[in-house]
Formats: structure tokens, C-alpha cells, sequence
């Protein structure tokens, strides 16, 4: 018998999963966990063992969910209908949000790259301009937006690595001690205050386990391979955010809006930080055009189970849905200027915990069907039970990612919520009915 030389082994998945999650959710990291302190490490190792916990629930319902739609399908196994829309509807919510933050990311990267200061406004207004042109540069369709993303990702890799292997002849054990919590905040109200940026560079972990059908004996493999590349991306994110911590001083790295950048330029000269700066740039904008097409596919196949308006479902003849890109890109135009803060990092900071709490809504959804959803796929007493053990552990995470994430973010992420339960009521009659 001959292996199937088309499939994937478990260490080139390990490898891809790592790439997935890396993406552009690290590059704003250091400057927000300057401002709680090194401390944040401990924040770090509670996500960790969080998202390692979602990780192995969502391999889980990859392996065994026969609903199609992701996390909307696999919430319906306990929720029905209405759970398959609400977990469609936070997560199309969350990529909207999550989408505007890595475009501000890109601005704040290229401000510091060409050496200028903009305005509030300006800052928006660029990051508008910025949504737009990835929107539009999708029109071509997904092999296209795939071959630019698959090169841009190495414009985040070669630097975070890179700052992971040699960073450390730099390092300041005393100036990292000294950031430890520069302004004396409760441990507990410390750590809390990083939960939700440490979780926002997890998020897509959840769709690891969508490559199950090209991996050799998955059952056994994905699993290895979600954890495994949850566990990897959490090293390099501990690693290279304190590094920098001990390289940079903390007031001057919780002001940067390019700390990787920074950096480097401290290592080595600023001509090397405008490298890495332009490097970030690069990556996080192949990482939004990459996030802006998922996100129109998101709202198409929604649109294709009934639950989202029919217009976001039409495609041109290269398969790209243009109408609902366009239509996405007006809501983040609108985003956007809503937002608008004096500062671009305090604005990265607003929109980032409410990405969280949107996502965090198909996580709990999820994980609170995963046992019923095994039990109907027959497998073992003892698999059902030890997984669910695994997907409580991830559900307490998720809440506390929730409490984390601050009153604003909590206040707008429950309207949001809310809207939702009252969209279903306007579709509903097309699953409900059939019931009757």
C-alpha cells in the first residue's frame, strides 16, 4: 500500500497553523503591553493555555461536525438556526472590526517608515484609503489576493523570528525589571488589562483545523498540529514582545506606533529600523488584503445559507464577491471615522477589544455544543468527556477574555449582540417555517 503523496503531514500543518495566526496580530503587541509592563507576560501564559484549550476543542469539531459554515455550523448542533446565525453573524462583526485595526496598524507603520506625523483625521482618512485599496486589489479574486499574501507573511515572520534568535545580545535584564510594572497597578487588574490584545493574536485559531481532508490519518494529526502551532505561535509571541521589553525603554515603547521598528533600531541603526519598519508595512498590508477577501466570503456563504441579504452572495466570473466587498468597506469607512481617537494607538487599542468581544461570541457558542456534537458523531464516553473538560477551560477563558476586555468594549459588544438576536427575527421564517 502506497501513501497518498498529496497529503499534508502533521509537521507541515504545525507550520501552516503557526503561519495562519501569526499574520499582522503581533505587530502593535509590544507598544500595548509597554503600558501594563512586563508583567503582561503572565497575561501571556493565561492565553496560551486558553487558546491552547479552544485550539484542541475547535480540532475537535473540524474533525467530527458534518454541518458546513465553520463555527456557526458547529454551534448549531445545540442551538439550531438561531445559534448558526449568531455565531455567522459576531464573527462576520468581529473581521469587519479586526479589519479597520490592522489597517490603522499598516498607517502607523507607515507613518513612522516615511517619517511624518498626521492628524487624527488624517490618520483616518488613511486608513480609509488604505481599506479601499485592498478591497479593490481583491477584485481580481482569490488566487490573486493568495499569491501576494503568501509573500507578503514574510514581512512579520523574518523580523519577529529574527528579533527571537538574536535579540537577546541586546537585552537588559535591569531595564526589563524596571518595566515590570512601571505604574504600581494591581497584579490582578494588571494582568486582566492584556488579555484581550494577548488573545487578539490568537484569533483565526479556530480555522486550523479547516485543511482536515488533505492530512494524513487527521483524527490523530490535526489535533498534534493545532496545538502544536498555537503552543509555537504563543512562544515566538512571549519571546519576541519581551525581548523588546528589555531592549527599549518602556515609556518610549508604549508610545511607539512601530515597536518593532524601534527596536531594531536600537540594535543596530535607524537605516535597519526603517527596513523592518517598511518589512511591517508590507506584511500587514498582504495580511489585509488576505482578511478582507476572507470576510466577503464569510458574508457570501451566510448569504448562501439565508441568513445574510442575497446581494452579498453574487460574484463576478473570477468568483469575487465585489458588491459585498464594497458594501463591508462602506461599513469600515463608517467604523473608522467613529473611532477616531488622538491617538493611533488608543484608537488600534478601542478597536481590538471589540474585535475580541465579538469573536469571543462563536468561541462560546461553539465550545458550549462541542459535547453534543461528539455525542451524536458516537464517539467514546471517556473522548466526550475529556473534551469537554477541554472546552470548559476554554470557555472560562473566554469569559474572562470578555471581563477583560473593559466596560466600552463589553457595552458596544452587547448592542452588537443584541442587533443580532433582532436581524435573526427577520429571517428566521425561512428556517422556521419549514419546521411548521
Amino acid at each position: 500500500m502506497t501513501a497518498n503523496t498529496n497529503k499534508i503531514g502533521v509537521s507541515q500543518l504545525t507550520i501552516l497553523t503557526m503561519v495562519n495566526m501569526m499574520g499582522s496580530g503581533i505587530i502593535m503587541l509590544p507598544t500595548k503591553l509597554a503600558e501594563i509592563g512586563t508583567i503582561s507576560i503572565v497575561s501571556w501564559l493565561v492565553t496560551a493555555v486558553g487558546s491552547a484549550a479552544l485550539a484542541y476543542a475547535f480540532a475537535q469539531c473540524g474533525m467530527f461536525s458534518r454541518h458546513s459554515g465553520g463555527m456557526g455550523g458547529y454551534a448549531e448542533y445545540s442551538f439550531g438556526k438561531a445559534g448558526n446565525f449568531m455565531a455567522n453573524y459576531t464573527y462576520a462583526v468581529s473581521l469587519l472590526i479586526a479589519n479597520a485595526a490592522i489597517a490603522i496598524s499598516a498607517v502607523g507603520y507607515g507613518t513612522q517608515f516615511l517619517g511624518i506625523t498626521l492628524t487624527p483625521f488624517e490618520t483616518a482618512c488613511w486608513t480609509i484609503a488604505t481599506l479601499w485599496l485592498a478591497t479593490v486589489l481583491n477584485f481580481g479574486g482569490a488566487k490573486i489576493t493568495g499569491n501576494i499574501s503568501a509573500f507578503t507573511v514574510w514581512g512579520v515572520i523574518i523580523p519577529v523570528v529574527g528579533l527571537c534568535l538574536i535579540g537577546w545580545f541586546w537585552f537588559s535584564g535591569k531595564l526589563y525589571i524596571d518595566s515590570w510594572n512601571p505604574h504600581h497597578v494591581p497584579t490582578f487588574e494588571a494582568i486582566s488589562s492584556s488579555i484581550s490584545m494577548t488573545l487578539w493574536a490568537f484569533l483565526g485559531l479556530e480555522s486550523a483545523c479547516a485543511n482536515t481532508d488533505a492530512v494524513e490519518n487527521p483524527e490523530k494529526n490535526v489535533p498534534i498540529a493545532v496545538l502544536g502551532g498555537t503552543l509555537g505561535a504563543a512562544v515566538i509571541y512571549i519571546v519576541s514582545t519581551n525581548v523588546i521589553a528589555g531592549i527599549v525603554p518602556n515609556a518610549e515603547l508604549a508610545s511607539s506606533s512601530a515597536p518593532f521598528g524601534l527596536a531594531f533600531a536600537y540594535m543596530f541603526n535607524e537605516t535597519t529600523g526603517k527596513v523592518i519598519m517598511g518589512l511591517m508595512v508590507m506584511s500587514c498590508f498582504g495580511s489585509l488584503l488576505g482578511w478582507q477577501f476572507t470576510i466577503a466570503q464569510v458574508f457570501k456563504s451566510s448569504a448562501e445559507e439565508g441568513y445574510f441579504p442575497a446581494f452579498f452572495k453574487k460574484v463576478t466570473s473570477r468568483e469575487a464577491p465585489i458588491i459585498g466587498m464594497v458594501v463591508i468597506t462602506i461599513i469600515q469607512t463608517l467604523l473608522s471615522l467613529m473611532t477616531i481617537s488622538p491617538s493611533l494607538y488608543r484608537q488600534f487599542n478601542i478597536l481590538v477589544d471589540l474585535a475580541v468581544v465579538t469573536n469571543v461570541i462563536p468561541y462560546l457558542l461553539s465550545m458550549g455544543a462541542l459535547s453534543v456534537l461528539l455525542q451524536m458523531s458516537k464517539v467514546s464516553t471517556t473522548k466526550v468527556k475529556v473534551t469537554t473538560l477541554v472546552a470548559l477551560i476554554g470557555s472560562i477563558y473566554s469569559l474572562y477574555a470578555l471581563y477583560a476586555s473593559g466596560q466600552q468594549a463589553m457595552y458596544y459588544g452587547a448592542l452588537i449582540t443584541f442587533l443580532g438576536w433582532t436581524l435573526y427575527g427577520f429571517v428566521s421564517y425561512r428556517f422556521d417555517c419549514k419546521k411548521a
